[in-house]
């Protein structure tokens, strides 16, 4: 336990980056005061339950399992301790044209065998495929991705500079993927992971064929109770270490003297603080929380950056079974190369969307009443759009027609629960900039330095994580900003 003389740190934002941060610092003796604008831990990991249903509000995909045992060991704890993980098997169901529907199986035998059916001779190109992905893998999440990011001299590393050009990050996904496989349906399975969740795979650079590995390797995962559990247990670690977490306090100021932070006041009063670690939306925090003098960035730097998507959500309770889905369905059934140009190159509603269906209670049948499903819908369109609800209305309907005719019966009728979350759910929420959903898009431009810095450069003990700052968006990527940024602060502010 911290001791009266310990330094004091004030946490913003109780999502997987802040808890992260204030769990690590607490572990080294601080006195650590995490505060959360809303009613309960997660960020846009939160929960929420209705009419006997269980909702995942965000999050819903758990791979790279290493990185949650990681953090889990490092306060002496397992996963296990707090939730129990099952792998899928199919780890997802893909939807192409024509209603052709392809299982991707969890073992490697096997999706060697569907790529060998959709592409003679690709089989042995996806074990070389998967060989560099998982060097870049164990060379980027184990190394590159814990490197605080601040100075190019960082980067000055035997291991990095000899496998620079195998993390190939001048040549972009799309050429990269390219080079293994030429049906179009093997490269919509390569590049789904960049599309949702960063750029176009023209602009994301090869590096990240890393999630493939991470997919098709490392497999899918679901933890019994929902996403959700992940954050209980990274609360029930935080409050054993002395974490404080205040609820319903959204920070108005950060308290500047002399270049250095003082504290934050909420409406609750002043909470001192030898360190402020802002994991709230770093947009927010620095262009509207701190004073004006205190800004490092400019607005025009903000709205040149290049975001990653936004999404427009449905929470469904459904009141029958759903024949034809799994836990995780792609519906890939329309044009993917247009979706992408209508989110990152010409930003606007899309006109025939893919979109994403989850069913956990195809796995869980504890978050749904018997006999009925827990549907979750996703959209990744461009952020920065207005949302009004007939635009959202048109696109459930859109999504219920497709839906309907995939799986052979009616489901609107049966829908006996609904919420719709879009762009200004997220800026209420979360502050969130532009609407987004994950934060920048990982482009060369935005990645290592050349991100938004986790350190101001201007308030000597303010630090920022989460996914606008390094490492990026993703779950596992902040559980590790979290970590990383505390690093700094304990080698930066000495007891």
């Amino acid at each position: 336990m911290a001791s009266s003389a310990s330094p004091t740190a004030v946490v913003i934002g109780a999502g997987f980056a802040g808890l992260a941060a204030a769990t690590t610092l607490a572990q080294a003796g601080w006195q650590v005061t995490l505060l959360e604008k809303n009613s309960g831990p997660g960020g846009r990991a939160r929960v929420f339950e209705a009419e006997g249903f269980t909702f995942d509000m965000g999050p819903s995909w758990y791979w790279m399992p290493d990185v949650f045992e990681q953090y889990f060991r490092r306060f002496g704890k397992r996963v296990a301790d707090y939730y129990e993980l099952v792998r899928l098997d199919p780890s997802y169901q893909v939807i192409f044209e024509g209603d052709d529907a392809v299982d991707i199986p969890a073992s490697l035998p096997a999706l060697r065998q569907l790529f060998e059916s959709l592409e003679p001779g690709s089989a042995a190109r996806l074990d070389e495929f998967l060989a560099q992905a998982k060097y870049k893998y164990d060379v980027g999440i184990n190394k590159f991705v814990h490197l605080p990011s601040r100075s190019v001299t960082e980067f000055i590393d035997w291991e990095i500079v000899k496998g620079a050009v195998r993390l190939d990050l001048l040549q972009s996904m799309a050429k990269h993927a390219r080079k293994f496989f030429s049906h179009p349906k093997l490269l919509k399975l390569i590049e789904f992971p960049v599309l949702f969740l960063g750029a176009t795979p023209e602009n994301t650079p090869a590096l990240y064929s890393l999630m493939n590995y991470a997919d098709l390797a490392l497999g899918t995962w679901y933890p019994k109770g929902g996403m959700h559990q992940i954050v209980r247990g990274m609360v029930a670690v935080a409050e054993e270490l002395g974490v404080k977490i205040e609820y319903n306090q959204q920070v108005s100021e950060i308290v500047v003297e002399q270049g250095h932070a003082t504290g934050v006041r909420t409406a609750s009063g002043f909470w001192p603080a030898s360190a402020v670690v802002a994991g709230a939306d770093y947009h927010h925090i620095e262009q509207q929380v701190l004073a004006p003098e205190h800004r490092h960035y400019s607005p025009a730097y903000w709205d040149s950056r290049t975001m990653a998507p936004s999404s427009l959500l449905f929470y469904l309770g459904v009141n029958r079974k759903l024949a034809k889905l799994l836990h995780h369905n792609l519906f890939f059934d329309e044009d993917f190369s247009r979706h992408a140009h209508e989110i990152y190159e010409a930003p606007q509603w899309p006109s025939r969307p893919l979109f994403y269906a989850s069913v956990p209670s195809k796995t869980d049948p504890t978050v749904a009443p018997e006999g009925q499903e827990n549907l979750f819908l996703l959209i990744p369109v461009a952020p920065d759009l207005a949302d009004p609800e007939a635009t959202r209305e048109k696109y459930y309907n859109l999504l219920m027609d497709r839906l309907e005719k995939h799986c052979g019966h009616t489901i609107r009728e049966h829908v006996v629960y609904k919420r719709s979350y879009a762009h200004r759910d997220f800026v209420s929420d979360y502050h969130s900039f532009k609407g987004n959903a994950y934060g920048l898009a990982n482009t060369l431009k935005q990645t290592a330095i050349l991100k938004p810095t986790l350190k101001s450069k201007k308030v000597d003990n303010l630090y920022f994580t989460g996914q606008l700052t390094v490492p990026g968006p993703g779950v596992p990527p902040s559980l590790i900003s979290g970590q990383v940024v505390a690093g700094e602060v304990l080698k930066e502010i000495k007891k």
